[in-house]
């Protein structure tokens, strides 16, 4: 079984998401966090979807450090 690369587009495969360039600014572009709310409760995701996200958070590798990114970039325009 190859090993996937902790990187944006393959969260964003793994989400069910377009991950094309285009498609990763726009979901980030159209979904903004509050300070206050936690990515995992953001009620952007499907239940599977934040499962994938928690499991990927507690891993505590590369992919925590990529859904770190993520939800940095949906706080950036609430600065």
């Amino acid at each position: 079984m190859a090993k996937v690369t902790a990187r944006m587009t393959n969260l964003f495969l793994q989400l069910g998401l377009d991950a094309t360039e285009e498609g990763i600014a726009r979901f980030i572009g159209e979904h903004n966090l509050a300070p206050e709310v936690s990515v995992l409760e953001a009620d952007i995701w499907t239940e599977s979807q934040r499962q994938l996200l928690k499991e990927l958070l507690c891993s505590d590798g590369d992919w925590s450090l990529v859904v770190d990114q993520l939800s940095e970039a949906l706080r950036e325009d609430n600065a």
